[in-house]
């Protein structure tokens, strides 16, 4: 039993929903972040979605984007960005999720990628525009790799097609609340009740659902309905506004502890 899903039966036995925290390596430079990083870590989330920054993050708002540009401007690289997770992962036994676009991961060359992700201790790759009909090259390079690559379902996914990438999936599947992008706002729990419902039908995985989640309330709204919820432009929310602060690893710490208590006994 690899760590997501030792985290997953941990979180299903405590009767919580996970809390899974996105955040761009290296914002806003490499020794703050990996500070926060650490701090967030130990405060309350039960897995860790590290993003690798990227000129061209199309799925995702402007707050995001901005991290990544920020990151970039300090050099970071998928390279620097799995330098970080080895440093993380000796701090913290929780899952280390990457969070990426295929196209730094085709650049650096995906067998390398696989050996330097596994190596460094990460669990898992999430990448947001690659599809199950155009990921063998990806797919077929995970040579004995215990390394999940983490599939999306979208609220306009039909049924037949939530099934299809179901029999792809390992380790959670990400079901995107709404259309449009990171945080964006607006959240229908409605929706998200149907479309978790369909999606139970199609996969035994545990669903974390993301996208639009930014307050204490909306957390508790959704783990009440999903395994996992994702949060990321709120965390990099919090960053950018207080990016002269010396305590701001204090402040992404306590924000984790809120939102930690709010995704407790309702799985």
């Amino acid at each position: 039993m690899n760590r997501i899903e030792e985290t997953f039966k941990r979180l299903k036995q405590n009767k919580e929903a996970g809390l899974v925290g996105f955040v761009t390596a290296g914002d806003p430079d490499i020794a703050t972040s990996e500070r926060i990083i650490t701090g967030m870590c130990k405060s309350g989330l039960d897995i860790l979605e590290l993003g690798i920054p990227f000129s061209d993050p199309t799925a995702d708002g402007p707050v995001i984007q901005r991290s990544s540009a920020r990151a970039l401007a300090q050099g970071v690289n998928i390279g620097k960005v799995l330098e970080m997770t080895a440093i993380i992962r000796k701090q913290t036994p929780i899952p280390i999720i990457l969070f990426s676009y295929y196209n730094p991961i085709h650049a650096y060359g995906v067998e390398k990628f696989y050996h330097d992700a596994v190596g460094a201790g990460a669990d898992g790759v999430l990448l947001v525009d690659l599809p199950p009909e155009e990921s063998d090259e990806m797919t077929s390079q995970n040579q004995g790799y215990d390394f999940d690559l983490i599939r999306l379902v979208a609220p306009t996914t039909p049924v037949e097609r939530m099934k299809y990438i179901a029999e792809f999936a390992k380790g959670f599947l990400y079901l995107v609340s709404k259309t449009g992008v990171t945080g964006s706002d607006g959240l229908d729990t409605g929706d998200i009740r149907e479309n978790m419902r369909q999606l139970r039908l199609c996969t035994r995985l545990p669903i974390c659902v993301g996208f639009g989640i930014s307050t204490a309330e909306d957390v508790a709204a959704v783990a009440a309905l999903a395994d996992g919820v994702v949060i990321g432009s709120a965390f990099e929310r919090l960053i950018e506004e207080n990016l002269d602060d010396a305590d701001l690893d204090l402040l992404l710490a306590k924000k984790v502890k809120v939102y930690k208590a709010a995704t407790i006994n309702f799985s």
